[in-house]
Parts: structure tokens; sequence; C-alpha cells
């Protein structure tokens, strides 16, 4: 398909999209003309393909296909009512994949809706990257203020590594930090939280959270106290999980959350440089 076509079908469907009651919405009538339908008992054809497909996709054929009346222009002035369907831009890629592919329109529509829902994953992982990320430095800022607290209370950085470790084996149901890195194959000079899911490290953190502001409001001191404290949150904690069906001895591990903290910034670096080269062309 040549690059002029490809640009030309990409205005075509892009202009003919509007607004109605904040949704982004097509016209069937216009869509007919854009993917090359001569007659409007064919297209129908392919739209009612699609409804069935919207349906057995699990989703309800009313929010996708909104069918109306409008009027077009004849010949003279004079006027017509039609019956026409309001599509979101989920009904137009189901009728482009229920289309006839020998159109050079509906094969640019699937080829248009696969780099489209391609885009929106990467958006979406990149996003949950980010939101790992964020937990996983958040976790250490948590880590370092318990540390700082309890090291005024008399425990030192061995007795706070055993604290951390006996969490660990509450909030992961007799695991310790040791079989967790087993368990999830992980390096043993790597720490077990760069390895774990979102979820879990939120709930280390939130477990962590709660011994730092109990120490200070209980008044505790030493590593019996202060570890029986902390022992006591990543147990609230798991109970809460597992209340939800989610058990995080069983959650797999991730990609090392280093990994992907860089990955980010590399991304971050080539999304500047873009900027900074149509900034300049301006």
């Amino acid at each position: 398909m040549k690059k002029e076509l490809i640009v030309a079908l990409l205005q075509k469907f892009e202009q003919a999209a509007y607004e109605y009651k904040g949704i982004e919405c097509w016209s069937a009538r216009e869509l007919q003309k854009v993917f090359d339908y001569a007659e409007w008992r064919n297209f129908l054809k392919a739209i009612d393909k699609a409804k069935i497909s919207c349906k057995n996709a699990g989703e309800k054929v009313p929010d996708h296909f909104v069918g109306f009346n409008k009027m077009i222009e004849l010949a003279k002035g004079a006027q017509r009512e039609v019956e026409d369907i309001a599509l979101t831009r989920y009904a137009c890629y189901l009728i482009a994949q229920n289309g006839d592919v020998s159109k050079n329109e509906i094969a640019f529509a699937q080829t248009y809706f696969a780099v489209q829902t391609r885009k929106q994953e990467i958006i979406e992982q990149r996003l949950l990257d980010i939101a790992r990320v964020t937990a996983r430095e958040r976790l250490s800022r948590s880590e370092k203020k318990l540390s700082a607290i309890i090291y005024e209370r008399g425990v030192d950085d061995k007795g706070f590594a055993l604290i951390r470790s006996m969490g660990d084996k509450a909030l992961f149901g007799g695991f310790s930090t040791n079989d967790m890195k087993r368990k999830l194959q992980i390096p043993d000079n790597k720490p077990l939280a760069d390895f774990l899911p979102t979820l879990t490290i939120k709930a280390k953190d939130f477990a962590t959270e709660l011994t730092s502001h109990n120490v200070v409001e209980k008044e505790l001191k030493g590593k019996k106290q202060i570890g029986e404290e902390h022992v006591e949150n990543n147990t609230a904690v798991r109970k809460m999980l597992k209340e939800r069906g989610v058990q995080p001895e069983n959650l797999p591990a991730q990609e090392d959350v280093k990994k992907v903290k860089r990955r980010l910034a590399i991304e971050e670096k080539k999304v500047s440089k873009t900027t900074q080269v149509l900034t300049k062309k301006k």
C-alpha cells in the first residue's frame, strides 16, 4: 500500500470522528465511505458480525453500537431520514476485523488498530514499570527511616537485618528472606525486594511504616520488642492479603527493578532528545 494512500486513509478516519457526551464516536454512514462500501446493506453485514464479536468478547453491544436516525441532503435541497449507528473506536476496530480484507481501506484499518493497540500496551506497561520503581524507592526510604529510629533504641545494623528478616518470614507464611530468594531463583547478592511484584513491595512498605510508627508511639526498645512489633505488623498485612485471596509467597518473581529503572531512564532520554529536535525545528 502506497504511503500517500495510507496518509489519506488515516486523515479520513481521524477527521470522521466526533465527540458525543465526552465519548469519541464515528458515524457508521461516514465509516461506510471511509471503508469503501458502496452499499449500506453490505456494510451492515460487517457491522452485524462486529456486534457478535463484541458480545462474544463480553462487552455490552449497546455501549459501542448506538442506533439513531438523521437527515441527509438529497438533490435540489430535499432531505430524507435514514438510519445510522454511532460507533466507538472499539466498534470501528471490530468492524475492520470483520470487513472485506480485499479492500485497501480494511487492510489499512486492521493495521491501524493493531498499531494503536500495541501503543496502548506499551503505555500501560510503562505506567506499571513506573509504579513498581516508585514503590521500591518508597520501601527503601521506609526501611532507612525505621533503621534510624531503632538505632536510637539500641538496635545496630545487624539487628535491623535480623528484624527485617523476621518480618519477611511473617509476611511470606514461614518462608525466610533466603527461602524466598531460593524459591524465586534470586541471586544471593541481590535484594529480595528488587524482584518482588508491586503489590508485595507495597505490603512490605506498609508493614515497615507501621513498625516505625508504633516503635515511637509505644516507646519500644531493643531487638526483642521491636522484632515482635515488626512480626505482628507483617502478620497483620499478610492476613489482609489472604482475605483478598493473595498469598505473597506464591506471586512470581519480576524483572530486577534496577534494570527496569535503567530502561525507563534510557527511554526518558530518548523522549527528551526527540523533544529538543522538534523544538529546534519550530
